[in-house]
């Protein structure tokens, strides 16, 4: 699944770092290599979630936590992970990322158990959220303002794009012919490239702002999005009134409610609340969690529908994934232009709806599906849709915030997207489990649940489709009005 760039305002380095920079196109590879890696993270692990269920006895909710514990610490403490880079330089700041990104993914391919897994993918994400939001602030820093800086940003968004469409297929290829643990093993040798490149090419830089660094602030919201999620997992065996799912979720209400407290009162917050004020910025961060919540998930039940139903090979299903990469690639790189003619709103509102099309399609599925008829036209579909959407409601977001609140802006705004990912994925899945284990497991029953589960995803998009079309800003003067 692909991220979104933040915008990074002008970076003046002080005297004392200054020196003769590297090429530029040194600079925008190594930069890229690194964001590849984190976003291709997110995605890599879906088709191969049976063979690490097999090789080391994952349940369910264990193979929920192998996608959920990267996806949330990842967002939970991406704005962490620009304040840091900002505080202590941002060369520093990548260099640490990749070197715990790097040392986690070797972890992962390594693990004996499934504990041992889970946590090696909640250090990647922490390692990713530290290493992304540096990549595009060192990119900016090489590249004078004006139409080189746009090219480059365009390279780091679309090799973002890349890495996110390309996972199945490459976690396909790894898992067929290797094993599933390369799926993590193979960043080992591409991150440490990468970081000796870091050491020896790229300059230092930073803001040096004296900005306080908010670790509790990234803390608490971690903590209380990951045991909500926890919570809602938990009622796939429990059910909702059980006192192992209530728990946990008031628990998690409760420490996000002193997130926000804590953001209130300190001097330098992770997340001002003002912000919230802006129109632009509470409507497209809802709109996103709600269409994060149910695109987000499509891989992740696609992957399990053509293994565990269709009995497709790992590589089978990787490469069943192209038409739908090539797809989100396609609308994402479309959407700017036809964004200048029918404006962000109606884009967002279109590509949604095209998105809500293809889940509804696909949750028709059964177990006697076939590649042509069952999984190509909604997949192109839901992924298309997908690539429409995201880029208009971005811009939406930092239409109405001032230029020192863009970066933080934009990184919001992707956090809303992984993190409505993760809950839409504790949902979605606990749906799906559901009406499994009510038909007595076996294919039919497989493919009943994963189609109820994009049934309910098409719900919850038209839920974000209504929310365009009431809350979005049509026009950027709109977007400071409450």
């Amino acid at each position: 699944m692909e991220t979104m760039p933040p915008t990074a305002t002008p970076t003046t380095l002080p005297e004392n770092v200054r020196r003769t920079p590297p090429p530029t196109w040194l600079v925008t590879l190594l930069v890229c290599a690194g964001q590849f890696l984190v976003v291709l993270d997110v995605s890599v692990v879906n088709v191969a979630l049976p063979s690490m269920r097999t090789g080391l006895g994952l349940s369910e909710l264990g193979l929920q936590w192998v996608v959920n514990a990267y996806v949330i610490t990842f967002a939970g403490f991406m704005l962490l992970g620009g304040r840091v880079a900002d505080l202590f330089g941002r060369k520093r700041i990548f260099v640490v990322g990749l070197a715990l990104f790097t040392l986690a993914s070797l972890a992962g391919g390594l693990a004996q158990e499934s504990w041992h897994l889970i946590a090696a993918r909640t250090v990647q994400g922490v390692g990713a959220a530290i290493l992304s939001p540096a990549t595009l602030t060192i990119l900016t820093t090489a590249f004078p303002a004006g139409p080189a800086r746009t090219r480059a940003i365009a390279t780091w968004t679309a090799v973002g794009a890349g890495g996110g469409a390309v996972g199945g297929l490459v976690g396909g290829v790894l898992t067929e012919y290797l094993s599933w643990r390369w799926v993590l093993l193979i960043n080992v040798p591409v991150g440490a490239l990468v970081l000796i490149g870091a050491l020896l090419w790229l300059s230092e830089s930073r803001r040096g702002e004296g900005r306080r660094l908010d670790l509790p602030g990234a803390l608490l919201v971690t903590a209380g999005l990951a045991l909500v999620a926890y919570g809602i997992v938990q009622t796939e065996s429990a059910g909702w009134s059980s006192a192992s799912a209530l728990l946990p979720l008031v628990a998690g209400l409760l420490v996000l409610i002193a997130f926000v407290a804590v953001e209130a009162r300190t001097k330098a917050p992770l997340m001002p609340l003002t912000l919230f004020r802006l129109r632009s910025v509470y409507a497209a961060n809802s709109a996103m969690v709600l269409a994060g919540a149910a695109m987000f998930s499509m891989w992740y039940f696609l992957s399990l529908y053509v293994q565990n139903v269709l009995d497709y090979t790992p590589l089978e299903a990787g490469l069943s994934f192209i038409p739908h990469s090539l797809s989100i690639v396609l609308g994402s790189k479309i959407a700017p232009r036809l964004m200048n003619r029918t404006g962000a709103k109606t884009l967002a509102v279109a590509g949604a709806l095209v998105s809500a099309a293809g889940m509804f399609w696909q949750g028709r599925m059964g177990a006697d599906g076939t590649y042509l008829g069952t999984l190509l036209g909604p997949g192109i579909l839901m992924a298309f849709g997908a690539g429409l959407t995201a880029t208009p409601i971005a811009s939406i977001a930092t239409s109405g915030a001032a230029p020192s609140d863009q970066g933080l802006v934009s990184g919001l705004i992707n956090t809303s997207r992984q993190m409505g990912g993760a809950l839409g994925l504790s949902v979605l899945s606990t749906v799906a489990a559901t009406r499994i284990e009510s038909g007595h497991g076996g294919p039919a029953a497989m493919a009943h649940g994963y189609g109820l589960a994009f049934q309910v995803g098409t719900v919850i998009l038209l839920a974000s489709v209504l929310l365009m079309v009431l809350a979005l800003p049509r026009r950027p003067e709109d977007a400071h009005h409450a």
